[in-house]
């Protein structure tokens, strides 16, 4: 079996759910409510930031769970989604779609975060956008 594109994985996933905790574990407690999203959720919001618009994963995860109603979004997931937005969006890139029309995922992942360290864009280039941006 062929292993998926970005963009294929991009279209992954379900409806936003939300699932209560039914133990605690880690920092959360039972019965916390945890909203869990999809790639495109991700995506979507993160094509919104203007220009010199920075925003950390966790601001967007507290804003989609008063959103959604929930008591907070799942780090995980909303980890692992913007690595796929981010690599899907450079992969339109390398393709020839010009900066200014693919996800400007740079506004987002910070360019010292561990997310930063595995995306094929690199750190350098993360952090060129962001100073060009904020400049």
């Amino acid at each position: 079996m062929a292993k998926k594109t970005w963009a294929q994985k991009m279209e992954s996933g379900g409806d936003p759910e939300i699932e209560t905790a039914a133990k605690d574990f880690s920092w959360v407690k039972a019965g916390t409510r945890i909203l869990i999203l999809n790639p495109r959720i991700v995506r979507d919001r993160v094509a919104k930031l203007g220009v010199g618009e920075f925003k950390t994963p966790a601001e967007l995860r507290e804003e989609w769970a008063g959103e959604y109603g929930a008591d907070m979004t799942c780090p995980l997931t909303v980890g692992i989604f913007l690595r796929i937005v981010s690599e899907a969006a450079w992969d339109e890139h390398l393709a020839g779609a010009p900066l200014d029309s693919v996800t400007p995922f740079w506004r987002v992942v910070d360019p010292k975060s561990p997310l930063a360290k595995k995306l094929r864009c690199g750190q350098e280039f993360l952090a060129e956008m962001r100073a060009r941006e904020a400049a």
